[in-house]
């Protein structure tokens, strides 16, 4: 409910910034102009927003944040037994290019093998958003929190000692 109510509000902010009638579009206040239109989509409807059991064996979970600006992101996986990334979610404490990113790398690793989601870059997140200088740190965040998912994972999947020598 909670969720709905946040929405609700960032759509209506996000309205009041850029659909303003006192504005002209050539006169956007500053925030409304420093975001591209990929963000601002991915902010008001962020994809993939939640979070997977942390317990499970097959789930990944990445917790990253940076200092300088605040930000937080946790994302997760879940994958499958042969590998294969089948879901991912994320809650992100930040700007829009934060939210924007976390809600980018989540679809971006899905279905991509364990792998494969490690070649995902924050150069190709930035890309894809049009994200600007002052914002790369969002998407190297988003990078990162992916990196984090998969050891995480990666490390679930290790025998634990106990395990390893009753074998």
């Amino acid at each position: 409910m909670a969720a709905a109510g946040a929405v609700r509000l960032r759509r209506a902010a996000s309205a009041l910034l850029l659909q303003s009638p006192r504005l002209p579009v050539r006169e956007l206040s500053a925030p409304a102009r420093l975001y591209h239109k990929k963000v601002v989509d991915h902010y008001e409807n962020p994809r993939n927003v939640g979070s997977l059991d942390k317990t499970s064996k097959n789930v990944g979970t990445g917790l990253v944040g940076a200092p300088a600006c605040g930000d937080v992101m946790k994302l997760q996986i879940q994958v499958d037994e042969k590998g294969k990334i089948v879901d991912a979610r994320f809650k992100t404490f930040g700007c829009g290019s934060a939210i924007a990113s976390s809600s980018l790398a989540t679809e971006w690793v899905k279905g991509k093998t364990v792998e494969e989601a490690l070649t995902i870059k924050n150069t190709d997140i930035a890309k894809e958003l049009c994200l600007p200088p002052v914002k790369l740190h969002c998407s190297m965040l988003a990078e990162d929190a992916i990196k984090a998912a998969l050891a995480d994972y990666k490390l679930k999947q290790e025998p634990k000692k106990g395990e390893a020598e009753k074998k």
